[in-house]
């Protein structure tokens, strides 16, 4: 009987959240997947233990500090080890590599995604910053090379899991469902003093700071909003959010006949990593599994963009479109940045970042460029508020 293929994995953002998830998904699932490169920012220590362990092809360690450690401690293993955000880019398009997963946070997933995209290699996206920065974009240079993009967010993989054999059947609505965060039912007044402990301290989900600061501020809500238009192909009046504490149904599809379908399970982010890896096959699983008597209500109220400003915000740049959601999405990275260094408070986030949306010009119809010096402008706008 012939062995099956490996499918080979390029992991970017190794070290991260997702990324040590997803290891451990392909540990279980060796059978199915191997790692044929490993990228990470600044965590050399981690990212040699993972080499040492999954034994890729080829890894590549952004800081150029770190180079000469990763270099020697994985010399004796034949690893091939390179450095610098170039350089990522660049082995995305090794022939060798099956998938491409992009792990990494913020904006600087955009450039990666878009050489493995040229290169052909089907994506596994868990940069939702990618799409919000450049989605139109991105999903013409993915229609362009017939390459397929898998969302690895719990939000968009449940969309993604509702539409398996009804891709002939239009949508009328999806419904993205949050858990509220840590200060749901708080109002504006409250959050004047929340510390940063508290806004890292997640009721249901297990994050990175970034992620975790903007399910706090409910950002990472209006950023998925933004991704799954492009994502959908869907109108802003397609969208809506839905606060579920219990984080149980993961996202909602509504078709035009009225028919509901929702996609369910306990809050753990490798169900979501396992899914995009393998498609189309639902691979045999470990997880933990929901018990509906454990969850004797499920709840759900609307979000209060009044008090959560970064909801409305993200709703606004999504409306607008252009490259509002890029500088959008600069404002709230480096905002985000300044609250973790306590440079500024929590309730100040979405004001810097409306501060930022008002003053950098907008562009209509954006070329890449524009999305990247849009990028800059932004950036460079909020330093200067910040002190960064």
């Amino acid at each position: 009987m012939e062995e099956k293929k490996k499918k080979n994995i390029a992991l970017l953002g190794s070290t991260g959240s997702i990324g040590t998830q997803t290891l451990e998904v392909i540990q279980e699932q060796s059978d199915s997947f191997s790692v044929e490169v490993l990228t990470a920012n600044n965590n050399a220590d981690l990212l040699i233990k993972q080499a040492q362990q999954f034994l890729p092809n080829t890894v590549v360690i952004g800081d150029k500090s770190a180079y000469p450690a990763v270099k020697e401690a994985l010399e004796p293993l034949d690893i091939k080890v390179f450095t610098g955000y170039d350089a990522i880019t660049q082995v995305v398009q090794m022939d060798s590599i099956d998938m491409v997963v992009t792990a990494l946070v913020g904006y600087s997933g955009l450039l990666p995604t878009i050489a493995a995209i040229k290169a052909g290699k089907p994506i596994g996206l868990a940069n939702k910053e990618t799409l919000v920065v450049a989605g139109e974009y991105i999903m013409g240079l993915a229609l362009q090379n017939g390459v397929n993009i898998f969302p690895i967010d719990s939000e968009h993989s449940a969309i993604f899991q509702c539409l398996q054999g009804e891709w002939h059947n239009p949508l009328e609505k999806i419904y993205l469902t949050a858990s509220g965060g840590p200060f749901r039912g708080l109002k504006q007044s409250d959050l004047e003093n929340v510390t940063l402990k508290q806004a890292l301290k997640h009721p249901n989900w297990a994050m990175g700071a970034k992620i975790t600061i903007d399910s706090a501020t409910l950002m990472n809500k209006g950023l998925e909003m933004i991704e799954a238009k492009w994502l959908f192909n869907l109108k802003p009046s397609q969208i809506d959010v839905i606060v579920h504490p219990q984080s149980i149904i993961h996202s909602i599809v509504q078709f035009e006949d009225g028919s509901m379908k929702a996609q369910m399970g306990l809050p753990d982010m490798k169900l979501p990593i396992q899914f995009a890896l393998g498609y189309p096959a639902r691979l045999k699983s470990k997880f933990p599994r929901f018990d509906f008597v454990n969850f004797p209500q499920l709840t759900f109220e609307a979000p209060d963009i009044a008090t959560f400003k970064c909801l409305q915000l993200a709703m606004n740049a999504m409306e607008k479109g252009g490259n509002l959601a890029s500088v959008m999405n600069a404002a709230n990275e480096i905002a985000v940045q300044a609250f973790l260094h306590e440079k500024i408070k929590f309730a100040h986030i979405p004001t810097l970042i409306e501060n930022v949306m008002n003053t950098v010009s907008w562009v209509p119809k954006p070329t890449i460029n524009d999305f990247i010096e849009s990028d800059k402008e932004a950036r460079i706008k909020a330093q200067e508020i910040t002190g960064l």
